[in-house]
């Protein structure tokens, strides 16, 4: 079991391979000398993570694939570096917490909570360039590539900001587990986690329940003498982020020896495969590659092309890795797809991302779940409803008597209703294809931002430019 057969069924393969590949959403830095200095300086740089957590994550998603826990994953489309801030971290952890404190009480299932955050910093954009009041110009591509000011000059790839984007990710990291570590996810307080945000009496009514009769169970459990400790003063947070920009990925990317608690716990019931061959158990490799940038990453609904750089490059991790998938996934490219990407079958490292639209999952879900069926896989499946239920609203700009005529903007938005309908749909197809749905995938933010139509604010489309905060208003 030696570093010899790290390859297992990557011996053609290194951080760098992905090179020789065609790629979507690429980028391209007019200063080379600075982009190779950044990456030399990520190169050297510390991990942001350790394969001893990342791990322990995938330990936990193979519970979820087998049925036995449920995935929350939520946090920022676009994580600016402004967000490294203490409040706005806070926000999004209570949140968290308090919708799996919800999902722990519904469920009577253990959560295992993913954060879309410390390096969820580049967005996939559906053209390079966009015009801007006449002047066309680079998309805004993400705070770790170009600024958001509307400037052609700001709008140029930055190699310095890769390196911004991991202290960033160093600095919101560290606070999070600080926080944690100090009492922040602490059950026996969880009414500290308000919901000021809500404006549904109805709902905080619910929550409160919930809460009470949680707080009563941990004051009974004192009284007759029994200890509430050992757990339920903090959690498990783990990181993540799309995995778009690989420049930044690839120096990130370490070989490292397996921790201990490596389970190879797979879906055949003899021996893990390899292109279809039964394994040795001696055969298993004690190193891989782990990218340190995060716990989770995920490859998107754009970049999942079966012969290009992004699935080049995930095929070589040791994490666990999410896939996007919507409705233009042919149902005969996932067996592929998983193959490539987990040649061990092992149980959980692979999370398939559903995201198809309230108005599309029930013609591609079913499809999806037989063809994994029959691929001998065992993933995670996840829902994520909001990023097929975007629709378009027109905001009309408050003008004064003496101004100009007033202006209308079109602006991305969701309905509520679709997103809940969705994720319905989703838990009766599961059902019906004897599948288990085993998570969530949300774009949130604790703070109280008009972006979104109806839900517990009852926000209207008019109001929606009370504090509209989306840097990614257009594709």
């Amino acid at each position: 079991m030696g570093d010899h057969f790290l390859d297992a069924d990557i011996r053609d393969w290194s951080p760098s391979t992905w090179r020789s590949k065609p790629i979507k959403q690429d980028v391209k830095f007019e200063d080379q000398a600075g982009f190779g200095k950044a990456i030399q300086q990520l190169e050297r740089l510390p991990p942001l993570v350790t394969p001893l957590e990342i791990v322990k994550l995938k330990n936990s998603l193979r519970e979820v694939a087998l049925g036995n826990a449920f995935l929350l994953q939520g946090g920022d489309c676009a994580e600016l570096f402004d967000y490294c801030e203490q409040g706005m971290i806070e926000s999004k952890v209570k949140l968290l917490l308090q919708m799996s404190l919800v999902l722990v009480y519904g469920a009577k299932k253990k959560v295992v909570r993913i954060a879309r955050t410390a390096g969820q910093y580049a967005k996939p954009r559906s053209s390079p360039v966009e015009t801007i009041n006449g002047t066309t110009m680079p998309s805004f591509r993400g705070d770790i590539l170009n600024s958001y000011e509307p400037t052609p000059e700001a709008r140029k790839p930055d190699p310095s900001r890769l390196v911004e984007a991991y202290f960033h990710s160093a600095a919101t990291l560290n606070y999070l587990r600080a926080a944690i570590s100090s009492g922040l996810a602490d059950m026996h307080s969880p009414l500290d986690w308000g919901l000021g945000h809500v404006l549904d009496p109805t709902v905080k009514d619910k929550y409160q329940k919930i809460v009470h009769t949680i707080t009563e169970w941990l004051e009974m459990m004192q009284t007759i003498g029994v200890s509430t400790g050992g757990g339920l003063e903090t959690v498990d947070l783990f990181t993540s982020h799309e995995g778009l920009l690989l420049e930044y990925e690839q120096p990130l990317t370490r070989i490292c020896k397996h921790p201990p608690n490596v389970l190879l716990t797979t879906s055949n019931a003899q021996s893990p495969r390899l292109n279809g061959h039964l394994l040795p158990s001696s055969s298993f490799p004690s190193s891989g590659y782990y990218d340190t940038s995060a716990h989770f990453l995920w490859i998107g609904d754009r970049t999942r092309q079966l012969t290009h750089a992004h699935v080049e490059f995930f095929r070589g991790l040791s994490n666990p890795v999410g896939i996007k998938v919507g409705p233009t996934m042919p149902a005969s490219d996932l067996a592929p797809l998983l193959d490539i990407l987990n040649p061990y079958h092992e149980i959980g490292k692979i999370t398939l991302i559903t995201r198809y639209g309230c108005d599309k999952i029930a013609t591609h879900l079913p499809s999806h779940i037989e063809a994994v069926k029959k691929s001998g896989h065992v993933v995670v499946w996840q829902c994520d409803p909001m990023h097929g239920n975007g629709r378009n609203a027109d905001i009309t700009s408050a003008t004064s008597e003496n101004s100009s005529p007033p202006t209308t903007t079109t602006i991305k938005t969701r309905h509520f209703t679709d997103i809940l309908s969705e994720l319905q749909q989703a838990l009766q197809i599961h059902k019906a294809h004897s599948s288990y749905l085993g998570g969530v995938h949300l774009e949130l933010t604790g703070d109280a931002v008009t972006e979104c139509v109806g839900g517990a604010g009852g926000l209207k489309e008019e109001d929606l430019s009370l504090n509209y905060t989306t840097f990614c208003v257009r594709g």
